[in-house]
């Protein structure tokens, strides 16, 4: 679904006066989860997507608890149009988004194993590259951190529903954060049209979730947010390794 198809379909249920008080309720929720993260945890990183999530976090923390650091991963694959918005929220917030990239020499040696676009192959083959290009740099970027903040939302998929605001991840060792949890789709895009943000323009063209190119298509009205992300593979199988994935039932 576009942005304005989001907001209209929003609309017709709501008054203007309703949307705007409670979406002001979720942004004063947010900003206090961001700042009793930082008062119990003490340094705390957000590993910075880039998606629209992201956009709502990065002016969250920009301009209202800004001794949260921002990090992000350039795993290689990315579109132009994420490389570019990058260098826009630099500019608008006069600050640096500190970038890591996967270790080249695994790179290397993933490619000559399973060929360039191996990650097509299998599953095995295709959280082997997203370890490689995204999870490794991941835990290089949170060390010495005490907690990361995350925008995953409960609307995003079945997995992300059953999460919780702070919650310890026993793959980083950190305390995860998440304060979107409760926000809507429609919630983040009126704050950020409301808020003139920049974004990535593919979600204006069908893209709610932005990952690498060769693993991100557009979606149709009414699809899950997140069927775009590595479409080859049963819904469940659906995360890079940075958040759970649903586990398959024991068998008899």
């Amino acid at each position: 679904m576009t942005p304005g198809g989001t907001l209209g379909a929003m609309g017709q249920s709501l008054t203007q006066a309703a949307l705007d008080a409670a979406l002001a309720a979720q942004v004063e929720a947010s900003v206090a989860l961001l700042h009793r993260a930082v008062a119990e945890h003490g340094r705390v990183v957000y590993a910075n997507s880039l998606g629209a999530e992201a956009i709502v976090l990065t002016d969250l923390i920009c301009t209202r608890v800004p001794k949260i650091d921002i990090v992000t991963i350039d795993t290689g694959r990315l579109p132009d149009e994420t490389l570019a918005l990058l260098e826009r929220l630099e500019h608008r917030y006069q600050r640096r988004i500190r970038v890591f990239y996967p270790d080249t020499q695994a790179v290397e040696r993933y490619v000559r194993e399973h060929g360039i676009n191996g990650f097509y192959h299998g599953l095995d083959e295709r959280q082997s590259c997203c370890h490689i290009r995204k999870v490794e740099p991941f835990r290089r970027a949170v060390a010495g951190y005490g907690a990361w903040v995350t925008g995953v939302r409960r609307e995003q998929s079945e997995q992300r529903a059953s999460g919780e605001a702070l919650m310890p991840d026993a793959q980083s060792g950190l305390v995860k954060v998440s304060p979107l949890l409760e926000w809507s789709e429609a919630g983040i895009w009126t704050y950020i049209l409301a808020n003139k943000l920049p974004y990535n323009p593919l979600h204006d063209r069908g893209y709610p979730s932005i990952g690498c190119a060769p693993c991100t298509r557009s979606i149709e009205p009414g699809q899950d947010h997140r069927a775009g992300r590595w479409w080859w593979e049963q819904p469940d199988s659906r995360e890079c390794g940075l958040h759970p994935r649903k586990r398959p039932a024991a068998t008899a």
